[in-house]
């Protein structure tokens, strides 16, 4: 087990993040639509800048669901992990989106990533602590090590 970081430093990891964050602030709907397009049509400045702008949104997203001994210990594997996931998401966003009833509706980049990036945290979480425990679950297999499938689930 890792050893205990005083609670200054458990944080001084993310400081380094802080100035990201700060250069690359939250932009209105319409141009952050405007970058998408960009970067659907292969523009790479246009997708670094949209992952830039969202590493905040993934940082508070790790925190809010992440006990601070995991996140001092797992939280920057689950930062870097995320990045692909965001290009994924760039590229399946829909521009075109619309309601229900026809009519367009814009939605944030933000709301289109959140549940993917909290099951990114859950699935990388529950990974690493059964890792941890010696409970590696093999593919396609029900039991792993003798414990049934139902069990690793409460790791």
């Amino acid at each position: 087990m890792p050893a205990k970081r005083s609670s200054a430093s458990k944080y001084a990891s993310w400081k380094a993040y802080h100035q990201v964050i700060r250069q690359y602030s939250k932009i209105p709907l319409s141009e952050e639509r405007r970058l998408i397009a960009q970067a659907k049509k292969g523009s790479n400045e246009s997708y670094q800048e949209i992952i830039l702008r969202h590493i905040g949104f993934v940082i508070f997203r790790i925190h809010k669901r992440t006990f601070p001994e995991f996140l001092s210990r797992f939280g920057e594997d689950l930062l870097s992990n995320s990045i692909p996931i965001l290009h994924q998401k760039i590229k399946t966003y829909d521009l075109n989106y619309r309601e229900k009833q026809g009519n367009p509706k814009p939605v944030k980049f933000a709301s289109y990533i959140w549940k993917r990036i909290d099951g990114l945290i859950l699935d990388s979480l529950k990974k690493e602590l059964r890792e941890e425990k010696g409970l590696v679950k093999l593919p396609n297999e029900r039991y792993a090590t003798g414990i049934i499938e139902q069990d690793l689930e409460e790791v």
